[in-house]
C-alpha cells in the first residue's frame, strides 16, 4: 500500500475528487480524507479495490524522478544541463509551488525563493526571466574576437564588458536581477494561476452541462422528466462539484467534527439551539387595507442561498472559549444577551423572537449587531454581550469557488431561456445548504453550524436590504423569510431589476401577478 502522501499525489495528479475516489471504493469521502492523511488506514474489502486504484493511478502518473545531487566540485554550466532538464518544481499540500530563501535558479542563474524537488532553487514551470539587455547581445561583432583570442590575449577580453557598461545608466533599486526576478515570478505565478482557475472552472462547468444533455437524453428530449431527475440527484452532484472546487484549494475542512451539544438536535425533529434570525415582521402602524392611500409593492430577492455562502465559516473543530471577546478572524457561535431594539420603521436584526434574555446566534447575525453599535449605524445602544463561545479559524472565501460556479451556470441558464439547468442549480445550491447539518439525505459532511451560518446570513443580507431602502426614503411595510421585502415608494432608483444576484424582482402569486397591493394608517397610529 502505498504512503498516505502517495494516496494524494496520485489523487490530485488525476484530478479525482475524494468522493469519486469513495464511490469507486464503496466507502465515505471522509474515510478516503482519513486514508489520505494517514490517520486510518484502508481495510477489507475496500482496501483490495483501493489498491489497485492507486496501483492503476501510478501506472498512469508516475512520481517525478529526483534529480541526482550536484557534485561537491564546480563544473561547466554545459556539464550540468541534463541535470536542469530533469528537474521537477516541488508542489506543497495547498497545490502551490514550495518556496524558500533566495538563491540561484539552477537553470537561468537569476535568484528566485521557488524550490525544486531536490531543494534547490528553481523558477516553477520552466519560466526563467528572459535574459533581456545583455551587453553581448547589443554588440555581437564585439563578443567575437573577445572569445576567440581569450587564451593570447585575456587582457583584451576584460575592457569589453567595462566599456559598455560604463555607457549604460546606472540600475536603479528596482531594476537589480533580483528584483526583476522577483517581479517576473509574481507574474508568471499570477498568470499561471489565472489560467488554472479559468480552466478549473470551465472544466467543474461541464460537468453541469452533461448532466443536463444526460437527463435529457434519457428523458428523450421531455424537459420536465429531466428536471425531476436532476433535482433527484442534485445533493450527490453538488457535492461532487464541491470536492473539485477544493482540489487545490488553501485550506482542508472537517466534514465530522465534534459539535457542542447546542448543535446536537435534542431529539428526532426538534431544533438545536441556534437562533438564527429569521424575520417574520410587518410594520406595526400599517395595515392592509383596498382603499388605502399607500402603494405597496412586494420584492423578491434573487438566489438569496447562493448568496449568503458568502459568509465566515469556521474550517476546523470549534473550540469553547468564555472570555467574553470576539476574534474577526474566528467564527461559530456564540451565547449573546442582545441589547434591546428601540426603532419602529425597521425589523429587529434579531428576527421575530419575543423572548428576553441570551441566546445562541451565529457569526453572521453577531457581526450584523456588532456592526449595528457601531460608528456608521448607532442603531444599537451598545454592542452585545458575549458570555461564551464556540468558534475555529474562519475564512469569508471557504465557499466562493462554489458560489461563483453556480451564479455562473444560473446567469447563463437564464440568458439562454434554459429553464432545466436553471431548475437544476437551483435545487443544487438550496439542497446544499439545507442539508449541510445532520440529514439523512447528505452522509458527505455534517456541518450544522456551517448551514444555521449561511442561512443566517441570508437572513442577514435581507435585513441590509431593508436598511438600504428605509435610508432611501421608502417606507418598509413587511420584511419575512430568506427573500422577500415588502417596500412602498418607488423602488427601482434604489434596487437595480433583474433577475441576477444583487437584483431585486416583483414577487408574483400563483398565477403571475405582481403582488402589489394597498395600506392604510389606523387613526393616531402616526
Amino acid at each position: 500500500m502505498p504512503s498516505p502522501e502517495e494516496r494524494l499525489r496520485l489523487r490530485t495528479a488525476a484530478k479525482l475528487s475524494r468522493t469519486q475516489v469513495a464511490q469507486a471504493c464503496g466507502v465515505g469521502r471522509q474515510t478516503v480524507a482519513n486514508w489520505e492523511a494517514g490517520t486510518s488506514e484502508p481495510a477489507p474489502p475496500a482496501r483490495l479495490a483501493y489498491l489497485r486504484l492507486l496501483e492503476g493511478l501510478a501506472q498512469l502518473h508516475p512520481a517525478p524522478a529526483e534529480a541526482p545531487e550536484a557534485p561537491a566540485a564546480p563544473v561547466p554550466a554545459a556539464a550540468v544541463a541534463p541535470v536542469f532538464a530533469e528537474a521537477y518544481s516541488a508542489f506543497g499540500p495547498d497545490g502551490l509551488v514550495v518556496q524558500g530563501e533566495m538563491a540561484p535558479c539552477l537553470r537561468c542563474g537569476a535568484p528566485t525563493p521557488y524550490k525544486a524537488t531536490d531543494g534547490r532553487s528553481l523558477h516553477p514551470g520552466g519560466f526563467c526571466p528572459a535574459p533581456a539587455a545583455t551587453p553581448v547581445s547589443a554588440s555581437p561583432p564585439a563578443a567575437a574576437p573577445a572569445t576567440e583570442p581569450a587564451a593570447g590575449a585575456p587582457a583584451a577580453a576584460v575592457p569589453a564588458p567595462t566599456t559598455s557598461a560604463s555607457s549604460a545608466p546606472a540600475p536603479g533599486p528596482d531594476s537589480s536581477p533580483a528584483a526583476l526576478a522577483a517581479r517576473n515570478a509574481q507574474r508568471h505565478q499570477s498568470q499561471r494561476r489565472a489560467r488554472s482557475a479559468a480552466r478549473a472552472q470551465a472544466d467543474t462547468e461541464q460537468l453541469i452541462v452533461r448532466a443536463v444533455r444526460t437527463e435529457l437524453d434519457k428523458a428523450e428530449g421531455d424537459a420536465d422528466a429531466a428536471t425531476a431527475a436532476l433535482i433527484k440527484r442534485a445533493i450527490p452532484d453538488v457535492m461532487a462539484l464541491f470536492d473539485e472546487t477544493r482540489v487545490n484549494a488553501r485550506y482542508d475542512y472537517t466534514a465530522y467534527p465534534a459539535l457542542p451539544d447546542i448543535l446536537h438536535k435534542p431529539k428526532k425533529g426538534d431544533p438545536d439551539l441556534i437562533w438564527e434570525a429569521r424575520p417574520n415582521w410587518r410594520h406595526p402602524d400599517y395595515r392592509r387595507h383596498p382603499d388605502g392611500d399607500l402603494h405597496v409593492t412586494a420584492l423578491d430577492v434573487n438566489a438569496a442561498y447562493l448568496s449568503a455562502m458568502k459568509t465566515w465559516l469556521p474550517i476546523g473543530k470549534l473550540e469553547h472559549s468564555t472570555d467574553g471577546t470576539h476574534d474577526r478572524k474566528r467564527a461559530g457561535v456564540h451565547l449573546i444577551t442582545p441589547p434591546p431594539w428601540d426603532h419602529r420603521d425597521l425589523p429587529n436584526p434579531l428576527g421575530d423572537r419575543d423572548e428576553p434574555g441570551p441566546l445562541w446566534v451565529t457569526e453572521s447575525t453577531l457581526r450584523l449587531l456588532l456592526r449595528l453599535a457601531g460608528p456608521k449605524y448607532r442603531l444599537l445602544d451598545e454592542p452585545p454581550h458575549i458570555h461564551e463561545s464556540w468558534t475555529s479559524g474562519a475564512t469569508e472565501n471557504f465557499l466562493d469557488a462554489l458560489r461563483v460556479l453556480l451564479a455562473g451556470a444560473r446567469t447563463k441558464a437564464i440568458e439562454a431561456g434554459d429553464d432545466v439547468t436553471e431548475a437544476y442549480v437551483k435545487a443544487m445550491y438550496a439542497k446544499f445548504v439545507s442539508t449541510l447539518g445532520e440529514s439523512v439525505h447528505n452522509r458527505e459532511i455534517m456541518r450544522p453550524d456551517w448551514m444555521h451560518l449561511v442561512r443566517s446570513q441570508a437572513f442577514a443580507n435581507l435585513w441590509n436590504r431593508a436598511y438600504k431602502a428605509h435610508q432611501a426614503g421608502l417606507t418598509v411595510i413587511s420584511v419575512m423569510g430568506t427573500d422577500e421585502l415588502h417596500v412602498a415608494g418607488d423602488w427601482r432608483p434604489v434596487f437595480p431589476e433583474g433577475r441576477g444576484l444583487g437584483e431585486m424582482k416583483v414577487k408574483t402569486d400563483r398565477d403571475g401577478e405582481p403582488v402589489i397591493y394597498t395600506v392604510t394608517a389606523p387613526d393616531g397610529a402616526r
